[in-house]
């Protein structure tokens, strides 16, 4: 019989994530030596190769990939066991464990600096006890960190699908124009997308899906503004505002970033689309099976308590109640329910003589 301690796993899945021993040597707290050992006899006792090892590069072999996925599936389920063990040495407190643990958030570029500066206070005042870590990228990279466990959650934007991934809406909001106070177009009530292509619409760099969703409205955009695009493209959505400012060009926001500058109303002017705005839907999303649902939606509810004025918040279901992956199950068992109910009630009555009176009988 294979023996596998915790340790063993906990070093293959900071190998995959780091792609490199001795960073994940580093984040485990380990030599490189004793990691390196640790995971080459692991690799003997399974009689697999978990990791393709070359010059300067380790990866995951595709039975590697399978194997690291269950290992975090491991590690989480015996994180979960000390959490109910503290739960009862505590007494029963309502899964206030959840809340007394840093809670480790990802946070796509376009949406982080909006936001987080209403959530972290309002946050900090719901739950003092769980400091929250937070993390900025591109999503296919938070994508990642969230499946190997890196982070606990993420925050993007849709569309957004992954196997073994569930999500709850936050909010949604819109896109606006954001041009220079000077420009032609100042005195419009509303911008139509089709006049974009000719103007200098600055964009973010590739990687970011703001800017796919933005091509998405306006593909005349791509180019629209020639090698001086070209230039910017890789800035932050502040740095473009700023040049929009000095009177470069122009560009598209969402709502929530275009007016966070001091000096927005002196040298900007926003503007909606005309007609149906495009807009985008924020989401939470975390791993099947995270245990720690009550600090989940105690993050979703601070978020829809976040002043963002031009922001839909959307609701939904709680957290931990009908979470996305489930919904379907659920109303489906609900009314597979239903009706085994409806034909034990109908063999009942079936077998349920009719009683008449004496009389009902004289008359018949």
């Amino acid at each position: 019989m294979t023996r596998i301690t915790l340790n063993e796993l906990r070093y293959i899945v900071a190998v995959a994530r780091e792609l490199h021993f001795g960073r994940a040597a580093k984040a485990c707290f380990v030599s490189q030596p004793t990691l390196s050992i640790a995971v080459k006899k692991l690799e003997r006792q399974l009689g697999v190769a978990l990791f393709e090892r070359g010059p300067g590069r380790v990866a995951p072999t595709a039975l590697g990939k399978q194997i690291v996925a269950q290992a975090q599936v491991v590690l989480e389920a015996a994180d979960e066991v000390g959490r109910i063990a503290r739960q009862f040495r505590g007494g029963e407190n309502g899964g206030a464990d959840a809340l007394r643990e840093p809670l480790r958030l990802g946070v796509i570029y376009t949406i982080g600096p909006y936001l987080l500066p209403h959530l972290i206070p309002i946050l900090r005042e719901r739950a003092p006890g769980m400091p929250l870590i937070v993390e900025e990228g591109f999503t296919a990279d938070l994508r990642v960190r969230l499946k190997q466990g890196g982070l606990d959650a993420v925050i993007l934007s849709l569309p957004f699908r992954e196997p073994g991934v569930d999500i709850a809406p936050l909010y949604r909001e819109e896109f606006v124009v954001v041009l220079p106070a000077a420009h032609a177009w100042a005195r419009r009530a509303s911008v139509r997308a089709d006049d974009l292509g000719g103007e200098t619409v600055l964009l973010l760099g590739p990687g970011h899906c703001f800017r796919d969703q933005v091509l998405e409205e306006c593909p005349a955009c791509l180019g629209s503004g020639g090698e001086l695009q070209r230039t910017f493209e890789g800035g932050s959505l502040e740095t473009i505002r700023h040049m929009v400012a000095g009177g470069v060009g122009i560009t598209v926001l969402p709502c929530t970033a275009a007016g966070a500058a001091e000096y927005s109303r002196r040298l900007l002017r926003v503007k909606p689309f005309a007609g149906k705005s495009p807009r985008r839907d924020v989401i939470l999303a975390w791993r099947r099976g995270y245990p720690r649902l009550r600090a989940l939606e105690t993050l979703r509810r601070a978020v829809h308590a976040c002043p963002l004025h031009c922001a839909e918040m959307l609701r939904g279901e709680n957290i931990g109640e009908n979470i996305s992956g489930n919904i379907n199950e659920k109303r489906a068992a609900k009314n597979a329910g239903e009706k085994v109910r409806e034909k034990v009630r109908e063999k009942i009555a079936a077998k349920t003589p009719v009683k008449t009176s004496a009389k009902t009988a004289a008359a018949v």
